[in-house]
Protein backbone atom coordinates (compact mmCIF):
# COMPACT_ATOMS: atom_id res chain seq x y z
CA UNK A 1 0.00 0.00 0.00
CA UNK A 2 1.54 3.10 -1.00
CA UNK A 3 2.00 6.32 0.83
CA UNK A 4 -0.95 8.14 -0.87
CA UNK A 5 -3.71 5.46 -0.71
CA UNK A 6 -2.34 5.07 3.49
CA UNK A 7 -2.80 9.25 2.84
CA UNK A 8 -6.91 8.92 1.69
CA UNK A 9 -7.75 5.87 4.32
CA UNK A 10 -5.76 7.96 7.13
CA UNK A 11 -8.07 11.08 6.17
CA UNK A 12 -11.43 8.52 5.72
CA UNK A 13 -10.78 7.27 9.16
CA UNK A 14 -10.42 11.09 10.61
CA UNK A 15 -13.11 12.09 8.78
CA UNK A 16 -15.38 8.99 9.91
CA UNK A 17 -14.17 9.33 13.66
CA UNK A 18 -15.33 13.00 14.00
CA UNK A 19 -18.95 12.12 12.29
CA UNK A 20 -20.04 10.83 15.81
CA UNK A 21 -21.98 14.41 16.71
CA UNK A 22 -23.72 14.46 13.43
CA UNK A 23 -24.44 11.02 13.26
CA UNK A 24 -26.24 11.59 16.96
CA UNK A 25 -27.96 14.56 15.39
CA UNK A 26 -29.17 12.82 12.41
CA UNK A 27 -30.66 10.18 14.95
CA UNK A 28 -32.82 12.95 16.36
CA UNK A 29 -33.60 14.34 12.83
CA UNK A 30 -34.58 10.43 11.96
CA UNK A 31 -36.69 9.77 15.12
CA UNK A 32 -38.29 13.30 14.80
CA UNK A 33 -39.39 12.56 10.84
CA UNK A 34 -40.39 9.11 11.85
CA UNK A 35 -42.52 9.59 15.01
CA UNK A 36 -44.21 12.74 13.57
CA UNK A 37 -45.10 10.99 9.86
CA UNK A 38 -46.60 7.73 11.92
CA UNK A 39 -48.04 9.91 14.46
CA UNK A 40 -49.97 12.15 11.75
CA UNK A 41 -51.53 9.04 9.94
CA UNK A 42 -52.70 7.45 13.35
CA UNK A 43 -55.23 10.74 12.67
CA UNK A 44 -56.68 8.35 9.39
CA UNK A 45 -59.32 5.70 9.34
CA UNK A 46 -57.08 3.40 7.44
CA UNK A 47 -54.09 3.87 9.90
CA UNK A 48 -56.27 3.61 13.06
CA UNK A 49 -57.58 0.20 11.61
CA UNK A 50 -54.64 -1.09 11.10
CA UNK A 51 -53.09 -1.03 14.15
CA UNK A 52 -56.18 -2.64 16.03
CA UNK A 53 -54.62 -5.94 15.77
CA UNK A 54 -51.98 -5.25 17.96
CA UNK A 55 -53.88 -2.92 20.59
CA UNK A 56 -56.38 -6.03 20.84
CA UNK A 57 -53.83 -8.44 21.16
CA UNK A 58 -51.55 -6.71 23.74
CA UNK A 59 -52.60 -7.58 27.79
CA UNK A 60 -50.85 -3.91 28.17
CA UNK A 61 -53.21 -2.35 25.98
CA UNK A 62 -56.40 -3.84 25.03
CA UNK A 63 -58.33 -1.95 28.49
CA UNK A 64 -58.31 0.71 25.29
CA UNK A 65 -60.78 -1.00 23.41
CA UNK A 66 -64.40 -1.78 24.24
CA UNK A 67 -64.11 -5.00 22.67
CA UNK A 68 -61.30 -7.57 22.90
CA UNK A 69 -59.86 -9.72 20.70
CA UNK A 70 -60.70 -11.79 17.98
CA UNK A 71 -63.71 -10.10 16.95
CA UNK A 72 -61.72 -7.72 15.23
CA UNK A 73 -60.90 -10.32 12.56
CA UNK A 74 -64.40 -9.98 11.66
CA UNK A 75 -64.44 -6.08 11.09
CA UNK A 76 -61.45 -5.66 9.02
CA UNK A 77 -60.58 -3.03 6.65
CA UNK A 78 -58.25 -2.73 3.62
CA UNK A 79 -56.26 0.12 3.36
CA UNK A 80 -58.21 2.74 2.05
CA UNK A 81 -61.35 0.95 1.86
CA UNK A 82 -64.89 1.88 3.06
CA UNK A 83 -67.05 -0.18 4.91
CA UNK A 84 -70.10 0.97 6.77
CA UNK A 85 -70.35 -1.64 9.21
CA UNK A 86 -66.86 -1.91 9.80
CA UNK A 87 -66.51 1.80 10.18
CA UNK A 88 -69.40 1.70 12.51
CA UNK A 89 -67.53 -1.06 14.49
CA UNK A 90 -64.20 0.47 14.72
CA UNK A 91 -66.08 3.81 15.85
CA UNK A 92 -68.05 2.17 18.73
CA UNK A 93 -64.66 -0.23 19.56
CA UNK A 94 -62.63 3.13 20.19
CA UNK A 95 -60.50 2.65 17.68
CA UNK A 96 -60.52 6.14 16.19
CA UNK A 97 -60.11 7.93 19.78
CA UNK A 98 -57.31 5.44 21.04
CA UNK A 99 -55.68 6.38 17.14
CA UNK A 100 -55.60 9.73 17.92
CA UNK A 101 -54.30 10.01 21.35
CA UNK A 102 -51.55 7.49 20.39
CA UNK A 103 -50.99 9.58 17.44
CA UNK A 104 -50.44 12.94 19.25
CA UNK A 105 -48.53 10.94 21.91
CA UNK A 106 -45.81 9.59 18.95
CA UNK A 107 -45.62 12.74 17.64
CA UNK A 108 -44.71 14.77 21.03
CA UNK A 109 -42.16 11.88 21.66
CA UNK A 110 -40.21 12.96 17.97
CA UNK A 111 -40.31 16.55 19.21
CA UNK A 112 -38.37 16.10 22.16
CA UNK A 113 -36.74 13.73 20.83
CA UNK A 114 -35.32 16.54 18.41
CA UNK A 115 -35.34 19.22 20.93
CA UNK A 116 -32.74 17.18 22.53
CA UNK A 117 -30.66 18.87 19.88
CA UNK A 118 -30.93 22.02 21.88
CA UNK A 119 -32.02 20.96 25.28
CA UNK A 120 -30.59 17.91 26.93
CA UNK A 121 -33.02 18.17 29.42
CA UNK A 122 -35.69 17.99 27.46
CA UNK A 123 -34.14 15.45 25.05
CA UNK A 124 -33.43 13.41 27.68
CA UNK A 125 -37.47 12.79 28.14
CA UNK A 126 -38.01 12.51 24.72
CA UNK A 127 -35.12 9.64 24.60
CA UNK A 128 -36.96 7.64 27.55
CA UNK A 129 -40.29 7.92 26.58
CA UNK A 130 -38.94 6.59 23.25
CA UNK A 131 -37.61 3.90 24.85
CA UNK A 132 -40.76 2.88 26.22
CA UNK A 133 -42.43 3.25 23.19
CA UNK A 134 -40.50 1.01 21.14
CA UNK A 135 -40.36 -1.92 23.85
CA UNK A 136 -43.69 -1.62 23.78
CA UNK A 137 -43.86 -2.27 19.77
CA UNK A 138 -41.63 -4.84 20.29
CA UNK A 139 -43.57 -6.71 22.81
CA UNK A 140 -46.30 -7.23 19.70
CA UNK A 141 -44.18 -9.50 18.04
CA UNK A 142 -45.05 -12.25 21.07
CA UNK A 143 -48.39 -10.82 21.46
CA UNK A 144 -49.79 -10.39 18.37
CA UNK A 145 -51.15 -13.48 15.84
CA UNK A 146 -50.62 -11.56 12.83
CA UNK A 147 -46.85 -10.54 13.02
CA UNK A 148 -46.56 -13.91 11.53
CA UNK A 149 -47.23 -15.76 8.60
CA UNK A 150 -50.42 -17.40 8.95
CA UNK A 151 -50.67 -21.68 7.80
CA UNK A 152 -52.53 -21.04 4.50
CA UNK A 153 -51.53 -24.10 3.04
CA UNK A 154 -47.60 -23.07 1.87
CA UNK A 155 -46.42 -25.25 5.11
CA UNK A 156 -44.55 -21.56 4.94
CA UNK A 157 -45.85 -20.26 8.04
CA UNK A 158 -45.40 -19.04 12.19
CA UNK A 159 -42.01 -17.88 13.46
CA UNK A 160 -39.52 -16.35 11.88
CA UNK A 161 -41.74 -16.12 8.97
CA UNK A 162 -42.33 -11.98 9.46
CA UNK A 163 -45.87 -11.21 8.09
CA UNK A 164 -46.05 -7.72 6.65
CA UNK A 165 -47.02 -6.58 10.36
CA UNK A 166 -44.43 -8.18 11.56
CA UNK A 167 -41.93 -6.32 9.46
CA UNK A 168 -43.18 -3.08 10.30
CA UNK A 169 -42.74 -3.84 14.25
CA UNK A 170 -38.82 -5.63 13.64
CA UNK A 171 -37.64 -2.05 12.62
CA UNK A 172 -38.14 -0.67 16.10
CA UNK A 173 -35.13 -2.56 16.99
CA UNK A 174 -33.45 -0.26 15.34
CA UNK A 175 -35.39 3.17 16.66
CA UNK A 176 -34.63 0.89 20.57
CA UNK A 177 -30.44 1.15 19.61
CA UNK A 178 -30.92 4.90 18.25
CA UNK A 179 -32.75 6.08 21.32
CA UNK A 180 -30.30 4.31 23.95
CA UNK A 181 -27.40 6.63 22.30
CA UNK A 182 -29.31 9.32 22.33
CA UNK A 183 -30.25 8.48 26.19
CA UNK A 184 -26.40 8.62 26.53
CA UNK A 185 -25.86 11.40 24.70
CA UNK A 186 -28.47 13.59 26.84
CA UNK A 187 -27.04 12.35 30.15
CA UNK A 188 -23.56 12.82 29.36
CA UNK A 189 -24.49 16.24 28.31
CA UNK A 190 -26.29 17.27 31.43
CA UNK A 191 -23.26 16.01 33.31
CA UNK A 192 -21.16 18.43 31.95
CA UNK A 193 -23.69 21.17 32.60
CA UNK A 194 -23.79 20.21 35.97
CA UNK A 195 -19.93 19.77 36.41
CA UNK A 196 -19.69 23.40 34.90
CA UNK A 197 -22.28 24.40 37.55
CA UNK A 198 -20.36 23.34 40.47
CA UNK A 199 -16.75 24.55 39.09
CA UNK A 200 -18.80 27.85 38.57
CA UNK A 201 -20.18 27.61 42.39
CA UNK A 202 -16.39 26.57 44.21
Amino acid sequence: MNEQVTSIIHRFLTIAASSNGLGIKLIRVAILIIFVWIGGVKYYHYEADGIVPFVANSPFMNFFYDKQAPEYKEYKNAEGAYVVKNRKWHEANGTYTFAFGLGALICTIGILVFLGIFFPRIGIVGDLLAIIMTIGTLSFLITTPEVWVPNLGSGEFGFPLLSGAGRLVIKDTAILAGAVVLLSDSAQRILKQLKYKDHETI
